[in-house]
């Protein structure tokens, strides 16, 4: 009986350990958003980034891996692209885009120890990267610098860029309870229409509390096969 049990059990291992990683559940996602007290979702964060505090649950959502190609859009100091670098290891490439070349040299300079983090001078109207060659595009506090009138295109060249099973993830700025800089900001509603427009699908947005930024993440539309008939 003790013989059969230990199989059991190392079945049980070999399935939730396949392919290298943990299954992943719905109810690991499991969040209350249940108001507490009155000012829960008060500023709490500090300085221009104060989202950048909750680094750890917006590494935790992308759940980066070995061998991933990420490009980080308008990467600016690196602090996103340093971060990921850790889960994408030496076999992975950060690709830190900036339109700004002394930018991308501070970012050489600082990142000589990771060689998977690859900064470079980008367009303005794209990444200037191959297609199929990301499993993420990533924007944070990027987005709302975008020309307005190019945006849906953007969406669409990153369609190009980012394989099919790869994701779009955008941090920005909630206008609609943001009471300052409000130029540096983009409405919720508005990124995912656009963002819809272009060929993408919106699987998770929330609000960073204590932040008053939120983060999306999408998927490509093609993902999603037609509905059966009734």
């Amino acid at each position: 009986m003790r013989r059969i049990s230990l199989l059991l059990m190392a079945i049980l291992m070999l399935i939730v350990t396949a392919g290298g990683s943990p299954v992943t559940t719905s109810t690991d996602l499991w969040q209350s958003t249940r108001v507490t007290e009155p000012k829960q979702h008060q500023l709490t964060g500090t300085g221009g980034y104060p989202y950048r505090a909750k680094s750890d649950y917006v590494l935790r959502e992308l759940d980066l891996r070995p061998g991933d190609v990420v490009v980080d859009i308008g990467a600016g100091d690196g602090f996103w692209a340093e971060r990921m670098a850790k889960f994408v290891g030496k076999e992975g490439t950060i690709y830190a885009s900036e339109v700004e070349q002394k930018k991308v040299d501070r970012m050489k300079e600082k990142f000589t120890d990771l060689p998977q983090v690859r900064p470079y001078l980008c367009p303005t109207d794209g990444t200037g990267l191959q297609e199929n060659s990301c499993e993420l595009a990533f924007l944070s506090k990027t987005y709302h610098h975008l020309d307005a009138e190019g945006r849906v295109d953007y969406l669409r060249h990153l369609r190009k860029v980012v394989r099919a099973t790869g994701r779009l993830c955008v941090i920005e700025k909630y206008t609609n309870i943001s009471t300052q800089h409000q130029s540096h900001a983009i409405a919720l509603s508005q990124l995912v229409k656009q963002a819809e427009e272009a060929g993408w699908i919106a699987v998770r947005y929330e609000l960073m509390t204590g932040t008053y930024h939120y983060i999306a993440i999408f998927v490509q539309k093609d993902l999603f096969g037609p509905e059966s008939a009734r």
